[in-house]
């Protein structure tokens, strides 16, 4: 079976490549289908971790192994006491990148509407992380949330805390990125930080929250300033630890909040976000590739990151 894995190099460095020898998966029992892969989506800041050796890389002794959380498949066989999904059917599955699967129906899973493009779902993790960090920051209607980082994620977020009615700022250092979120339609302002660009142009006390997406060592403190009194900040994985001035904290009564995965309820709420316009995925699907091109996505992951925005892998 064909599979994408971490390895690890002669010179301790890592690679992610395609594999056609991987364990196939156990048949269905129970409430379980078998699935296989239609398209499956890069987890650009994970996989990233994974590559360079970060808080979520698994040790050089348990390679190689698989990982991403992104996997279209259609169902090709069903279990005995499965109710809801049938042979044919399309499923978003939090999967690893691999040709087939087995996961029960009431997994971490998404059965696909019709007028849902698959390829467009293969990034349903990314985003679905995005709906789950805008709903834990609960942007009220009119707030002013500033959006650090656009990439993936952070331009999901972008779209998901406009359509909550939230005034959504963002910044980055990568002006191609940021010609992409004007595209969109959707930021008050969109702000260049590279250089002096943020103590030049973000205010302290500007905003109600403020949700790092970017994980730059030592921004912490400037995030908490830019936060209103009581203000909130949220903190997305990438990092190891974090270090803050804590009277600056203790001034506004922060509250720092963190994320964890997704849920189903937010992959529901993100197909209905996409079905009815609210957000849009295909505009940032920058690589839609074969399984043969593989190699040299993850070389740039890895070594040049700017490069990606969304990408695709066609099984």
């Amino acid at each position: 079976m064909k599979a994408i894995v971490i390895k690890l190099l002669p010179d301790k460095r890592r690679e992610k490549t395609v594999v056609t020898d991987w364990k196939e998966p156990a048949p269905p029992e129970r409430n379980e289908v078998l699935c296989e892969a239609v398209f499956t989506g890069l987890t650009n800041g994970t996989e990233r971790n994974q590559l360079i050796g970060g808080n979520y890389a698994p040790s050089d002794e348990s390679l190689p192994c698989g990982g991403g959380y992104q996997n279209v498949g259609r169902v090709i066989e069903t279990g005995p006491d499965v109710t809801q999904l049938q042979v044919g059917d399309l499923i978003y599955a939090s999967v690893d990148h691999v040709e087939r699967f087995t996961i029960a129906e009431n997994g971490l899973l998404l059965k696909l509407p019709d007028d849902i493009d698959p390829a467009e779902a293969a990034l349903f993790g990314i985003s679905g992380v995005a709906m789950h960090c805008c709903r834990r920051v609960d942007p009220r209607i009119g707030e002013r949330v500033l959006i650090v980082g656009q990439g993936c994620i952070g331009m999901f977020a972008a779209q998901i805390a406009h359509a909550m009615g939230a005034r959504v700022s963002v910044c980055d250092i990568d002006e191609s990125r940021l010609e992409q979120v004007r595209q969109l339609g959707i930021a008050e302002n969109v702000f260049n930080t590279s250089g002096d660009g943020w103590k030049a142009q973000i205010a302290d006390g500007s905003y109600d929250a403020v949700m790092d997406f970017a994980g730059v060592p030592d921004m912490v403190t400037p995030m908490i300033q830019a936060c209103k009194t009581r203000g909130r900040l949220l903190l997305v994985a990438g990092r190891f630890d974090v270090n803050y001035t804590f009277n600056v904290g203790q001034f506004k009564e922060i509250s720092i909040l963190q994320c964890s995965h997704f849920t189903r309820d937010d992959l529901e709420n993100l197909c209905r976000f996409l079905r009815q316009g609210s957000i849009k995925i295909a505009p940032l699907i920058r690589h839609k590739v074969n399984l043969n091109e593989v190699p040299q996505i993850y070389r740039w992951l890895r070594d040049e990151p700017m490069r990606l925005l969304g990408t695709v892998f066609e099984w």
